[in-house]
């Protein structure tokens, strides 16, 4: 008898060491993306950011490594190595996920040295470290021909257990025309002594910048010798890198990220995950921070009857309207379950209730042939009735729960209406804690409502027992809605509404936002003169 108790027959995993990036999602690799999309384990740190972890599948396991500095660690460095090595010897792809680049001062070649002395198979994804990422965010060139040609990266934590340091102050200090101290909150002062003593100019312009590349961010400014206290006075804490030289002075010049209309607004997405998206990449390509806090769920109906028999008989009708994405969505859903296509919509005509419907609708190879000029459902009764409707049999396919203003002004105006829910608004699960933490502490600038079952369902969410209760909570949190139907419901529930688009779209909201904060700006710089 052949036994197969082999080494090759062993399950064979791998590790892989992925740079995350600064902070902003955005700034991984492409590389890292896929083997997050792939991995079965991840392994990650403090300095990654949480939104990375939505590409891992459901089903991977996540271990939080907890490195972060100056606090307590979840995992000792070696419980990490022992970690990463386990694993792959279970035959499963790793994925370390760490901040910034895994091989400056990331303790990346340590992890790399215990696989290979284990034989287990390893790859290192690079990442955008934490330095150029906080000069390019802060807006210094790190390098520039008529201020310098050189660069170091320095750490301002070595190892405690070394007995010398390795790194030469005495050259260091004039021998590179920027520096740029990784991990030197802590030892600024002595940091900025030793440069000092070795001949580097006190007046040599200096810049700390905190969580760079994110929401977040916080640059201070001074020089070598005022620096540690203007640190200080701001109350900079870790993760936080110091910029060193006269590239520094560029920064009035070059600074961008913090100048963003809406950097370091909070602001809180309630539409579903599925559809946040657009306004999410919106605002935060302005400078907020999106906390996506879906207030309503979007699933099937569990009775699609009446739909069924109208897509039977869909021959019988001369419109068909679609007022939500989400309509059009589960219509054609329906439409291919039972069998068909869009071509059993020819010679039938579709009505929109805006571009962005009218869009979605064109994936499916139909041109809209009515949008109204305003994108509500009343804009869109109002421009069905002037295009007589009388003795017209419309198909209105929708959620299952939805205002009656539509339906009954075509049957007021003689047309024959048929309401088919496609789908159903259901409050979210898991969020209503958090989402009513962050407002009673304060976290939040502004909250969007994109239709009227989103602030029905929020109210619902944050459990606010009264109108005064609903205020309370909600005082100092400016409220925004994408058109007047959603605005009617926030006021009825007794808040007022301080932005509404004059186009009721993504993009309109998004830039009546920008106006108002930009506004808000303007008049805490010169009160004065805009209060005339």
């Amino acid at each position: 008898m052949t036994t197969h108790n082999t080494k090759q027959d062993q399950p064979h995993g791998k590790v892989y060491l992925v740079g995350a990036g600064p902070g902003d999602p955005g700034l991984i690799t492409l590389r890292g993306k896929y083997l997050l999309e792939h991995a079965e384990v991840v392994v990650y740190d403090y300095l990654a950011n949480p939104k990375l972890l939505n590409y891992v599948p459901k089903t991977a396991e996540f271990i939080y490594a907890g490195k972060k500095g100056g606090g307590l660690h979840a995992f000792t460095q070696e419980g990490i190595n022992q970690l990463l090595v386990d694993h792959a010897k279970r035959g499963k792809m790793v994925v370390r996920l760490k901040g910034g680049d895994p091989f400056i001062f990331g303790r990346g070649a340590e992890e790399i040295e215990e696989l290979v002395a284990e034989g287990i198979d390893f790859e290192v994804v690079p990442g955008v470290t934490s330095a150029t990422a906080a000069a390019t965010y802060a807006g210094i060139p790190i390098t520039h021909r008529e201020h310098t040609a050189s660069v170091a990266f320095v750490t301002g934590h070595e190892d405690p257990t070394k007995k010398f340091s390795n790194i030469a102050w005495e050259k260091l200090a004039t021998g590179a025309g920027t520096i740029v101290i990784y991990m030197g909150i802590k030892t600024l002062p002595s940091i900025t002594k030793k440069l000092i003593d070795f001949g580097r100019s006190p007046d040599t312009p200096v810049a700390v910048v905190r969580w760079a590349s994110t929401p977040q961010q916080r640059s201070v400014e001074g020089t070598l010798a005022t620096i540690s206290e203007v640190v200080q006075q701001a109350d900079i804490k870790p993760p936080a890198l110091v910029i060193i030289g006269e590239v520094v002075s560029l920064r009035k010049t070059i600074d961008w990220f913090e100048k963003r209309p809406l950097f370091g607004k909070r602001i809180v997405v309630t539409r579903t995950r599925e559809q946040a998206s657009e306004l999410v990449a919106k605002l935060e390509e302005n400078g907020a921070e999106c906390l996506e806090f879906a207030t309503i769920h979007i699933e099937p109906v569990a009775d699609y009857r009446v739909c069924d028999q109208a897509i039977e008989q869909m021959r019988g009708f001369t419109w068909i309207l679609f007022t939500s994405l989400n309509a059009v969505t589960y219509f054609f859903q329906r439409l291919f379950h039972l069998g068909f296509d869009s071509r059993h919509l020819a010679g039938i005509k579709t009505a929109a209730v805006g571009k962005a419907t009218a869009e979605s609708l064109l994936q499916y190879g139909i041109q809209t042939d009515l949008i109204p000029e305003k994108f509500t459902g009343e804009g869109l009764a109002e421009a069905l009735v002037q295009s007589q409707v009388q003795g017209c049999r419309i198909l209105l396919p929708r959620a299952q729960e939805a205002g009656d203003l539509l339906p009954e002004t075509l049957n007021d105006a003689g047309a024959e209406v048929t309401i088919a829910p496609v789908y159903r608004n259901v409050p979210p699960q898991g969020v209503k804690d958090e989402l009513r933490d962050r407002l009673l502490h304060g976290d939040i600038d502004m909250v969007t409502f994109t239709s009227s079952s989103t602030v029905t369902n929020f109210v619902s969410m944050v459990g606010a027992s009264s109108p005064e209760a609903l205020q309370q909570l909600l005082a100092g949190v400016t409220v925004a809605a994408i058109g007047p139907v959603t605005a009617a419901t926030i006021r009825d529930y007794g808040l007022e509404v301080h932005v509404q688009p004059d186009q009721f779209t993504i993009n309109g909201m998004v830039s009546a936002i920008v106006a108002y904060f930009r506004e808000d700006k303007q008049q805490q710089k010169h009160p004065a003169a805009l209060s005339h």
